[in-house]
């Protein structure tokens, strides 16, 4: 490496390392204690991933096509042209990247299930012998080394087969595939796993699915894009729908089947946003409101409370599906937790007494709740290599703070936080300074939520390794470790050095139960 390169990369560590010391309270992230942790004994400390951006092994063993091989295949969709066929090769690296894990010392990984690898038609054909048995070889491993698993059902991917038949989330008949498909998960590999998520960042995959296209199945209209199909209007909220009601149909089965004798629990992942007022003005202030009902607690509330916010029947009215009695019923307190997934905050100004120009949040079915990043002229948070993550510490706090009231203090797991940036010199890259001051912050933060009652139980950093980045491909990286992805060589960088020894000074010796391995 050529001297220049050498003293580029220690300047940037210099500067990133005195903004580290200065830009919050190093209280908990540099002088924590074992006797003065604010964690909970049995904190779950991890790292995140999901299969189609990790796994690779594209068509492997019976794996069936999913809704992103098809969107990633097609030119155009994906910045850099690239897909998740091979991905980061976790598939079959698994038992090496399980070995990184055990160095930082993580004591739980969440990873999610490729639907369409255990079933590549859905209910429409066999269940795939080879899938079943990765997993439980996966799960199976992670448990030997003391590391407990942490399920998604999906993570955006359903099998193409469903899409093709009858829509996928457009259609009622989804409810059943998915509760089938959760059915076979719990039978499978319930008897270790005792963390299942059904659906990761449902909000994001309809708004980006139905509204704006760009993720599959790449359904938009009007202002929101020229897609050749979808109804920006109608259809997120018609997706959404059937989500929720076949998040209802998994819980139900989890419940009344395998739960008292599998003794694990449920809930579901959100993506969230802190929606700070851009103004003290009420009107404002209600926008804030509006901006969080159109996006989470459009899930959430129905989930808990068997109905959609009032902000969004107020705005949407006969145009929001309805719930029926029995519906209503069977979705009360369908989650035994909430998984956040937490990276950045918003402004957010009202539009429906204000004049807006166009952006996220204009439209009626946003809320008329504009989001901007900027309030006359200063950003929320220190701006990043991606335009919409600026980093913004109190949104960590603010947002479990929020959610600890609305929704009862039910417990709380941080599913996903971490920081992005594109492409720069591999030496820059392994020395992520950046990164660390960025976890240290939030997790300062979720500290203080903590100490203050928030029944928070865990945290996920995103992500273990750099991998496929959805509509950025391979050209955003978030990982502790870096991935030379000409030769998949996985290396430390200085993030994992840090999360290892923030792991080691907040925990306390967790207590596995003994599980089986015998394998069905």
């Amino acid at each position: 490496m050529e001297l220049s390169l050498v003293l580029q990369a220690f300047f940037v560590f210099l500067m990133s390392f005195q903004v580290l010391l200065v830009s919050c309270s190093q209280t908990i992230t540099m002088k924590g204690e074992l006797g003065t942790s604010p964690f909970p004994r049995n904190f779950l400390f991890g790292t995140a991933s999901s299969s189609y951006q990790f796994e690779g092994a594209f068509l492997a063993d019976g794996k069936g096509l999913n809704n992103w091989d098809n969107f990633t295949h097609k030119p155009g969709n994906i910045i850099d042209g690239s897909n998740g066929d091979v991905a980061v090769d976790h598939y079959h690296r698994y038992l090496e990247d399980l070995e990184l894990m055990e160095d930082i010392g993580v004591n739980s990984y969440r990873f999610s299930i490729s639907w369409a690898r255990i079933l590549p038609k859905g209910r429409f054909g066999a269940v795939n012998r080879a899938g079943v048995d990765h997993y439980n070889k996966f799960i199976d491993a992670l448990l030997h080394r003391g590391i407990i698993p942490f399920v998604t059902l999906t993570h955006y991917d359903i099998p193409q087969e469903l899409e093709d038949r009858y829509g996928g989330w457009l259609s009622p008949q989804v409810q059943k595939d998915f509760a089938y498909y959760a059915d076979i998960c719990f039978e499978y590999f319930g008897d270790r796993v005792k963390f299942w998520v059904t659906f990761n960042e449902p909000n994001v995959a309809v708004i980006r699915g139905y509204r704006s296209g760009d993720y599959p199945p790449a359904h938009c209209s009007g202002l929101f894009g020229n897609c050749k199909e979808g109804d920006s209007e109608r259809e997120p909220f018609i997706a959404a729908h059937n989500i929720i009601l076949s998040h209802s149909a998994a819980v139900g089965i989890y419940r009344t089947k395998y739960q008292k004798e599998q003794e694990g629990s449920i809930g579901i992942v959100m993506n969230t946003m802190w929606y700070e007022p851009i103004s003290n003005s009420s009107e404002d202030k209600r926008a804030a409101e509006r901006a969080q009902a159109f996006f989470m607690n459009w899930f959430l509330d129905p989930i808990l409370f068997g109905k959609y916010p009032a902000e969004m029947h107020e705005i949407l009215g006969s145009s929001l599906p309805e719930f029926s009695k029995y519906d209503q019923e069977k979705l009360k307190n369908r989650l035994d937790f909430i998984g956040i997934n937490q990276y950045t905050s918003f402004y957010v100004k009202d539009c429906i007494f204000s004049i807006c120009e166009p952006g996220i949040g204009y439209s009626k079915t946003e809320g008329y709740a504009i989001w901007t990043a900027q309030n006359k002229g200063v950003f929320i948070g220190e701006p990043t290599d991606l335009d919409w993550l600026y980093v913004h510490p109190q949104g960590m706090y603010e947002m479990v703070t929020y959610i600890k009231e609305r929704y009862n203090n039910l417990p709380m797991y941080i599913t996903e936080n971490g920081f992005g940036e594109k492409e720069k010199p591999t030496e820059i890259l392994l020395n992520d300074v950046w990164r660390v001051n960025y976890m240290s912050c939030y997790l300062d933060a979720l500290a203080t939520a903590v100490r203050k009652g928030a029944d928070v139980r865990g945290y996920f950093a995103w992500s273990l390794l750099d991998n496929f980045e959805w509509k950025d491909g391979y050209t955003v990286r978030f990982g502790l470790y870096h991935v030379d992805y000409a030769t998949l060589k996985r290396n430390r960088k200085t993030s994992a050095t840090w999360y290892k020894q923030y792991i080691a000074n907040h925990t306390r010796p967790v207590k596995l139960v003994k599980y089986s391995f015998t394998k069905k």
